[in-house]
């Protein structure tokens, strides 16, 4: 498990609060944060699914570290399971009961469609996933945390609605250098509850995302030294 001091977590409420009341000047930053203009305007795996997105962001991170590292980490996203590698004393003081892996492990690498990515114990929200190609992409839905069953669009229309979907792709560069993508998409309904709500959500989501990608980053870079150091001897 990963141990976090007092004062990265402090860090992270602070960067919480700081993006929260920047967030009109630095909307566009944060949507694009990493990402190449090729990779924001590039199509990806469950684009389709929200076709016509009132919200969207598309983030990255470059890794040295292979393919595989990296999505070895990706492959056991989860409350359950290796957590969300983002600030953990923030989520738990929600209740989001997370422990953040710092090493891959077997058990967890097994992933299927339909598969859970639970933010917290039952109850709480969580994703499903929807479509999935090993060693490459993940795509996820949110989930209704009553039946957790993923949610969409439905005909007719409700009156309030949220279809949201989330994908993450490990683009290989060379054996030792890669590109994680994560990017969401989200249509709602335009009641301003609805969009108030996730015009909040979205400067807290990029801090805590933010975290997750540069932790992943430095625990693949990690594991890619320490098998290049066992090749060596």
């Amino acid at each position: 498990m990963q141990v976090q001091t007092i004062g990265e977590n402090l860090v992270g409420a602070a960067a919480v609060a700081g993006t929260v009341v920047l967030s009109p000047v630095v909307r566009r930053w944060y949507n694009r944060w990493g990402a190449t203009p090729n990779e924001t305007k590039a199509v990806l795996p469950g684009d389709t699914r929200v076709p016509y997105p009132r919200i969207q962001y598309t983030r990255a991170v470059t890794i040295q570290a292979s393919p595989e590292i990296v999505w070895g980490y990706l492959a056991q996203l989860g409350q359950e399971r290796g957590g969300l590698y983002s600030y953990q004393a923030l989520e738990n003081l929600i209740g989001c009961q997370m422990r953040n892996a710092d090493h891959i492990v077997p058990e967890w690498q097994r992933l299927r469609v339909g598969d859970r990515i639970r933010l917290g114990p039952k109850g709480y929200p969580l994703y499903r996933i929807v479509s999935l190609i090993p060693g490459y992409s993940i795509t996820c839905a949110g989930a209704d945390p009553k039946t957790e069953e993923a949610t969409g669009v439905t005909i007719p229309m409700p009156v309030h609605y949220t279809n949201f979907e989330w994908t993450l792709v490990v683009k290989p560069i060379d054996q030792r250098l890669t590109r994680l993508i994560s990017r969401a998409r989200t249509d709602h309904s335009p009641d301003i509850g609805t969009t108030v709500m996730w015009h909040c959500f979205e400067p807290v989501n990029f801090v805590m995302e933010r975290k997750m990608l540069l932790t992943i980053k430095r625990l693949a870079e990690r594991d890619d030294c320490r098998a290049a150091a066992c090749r060596c001897n």
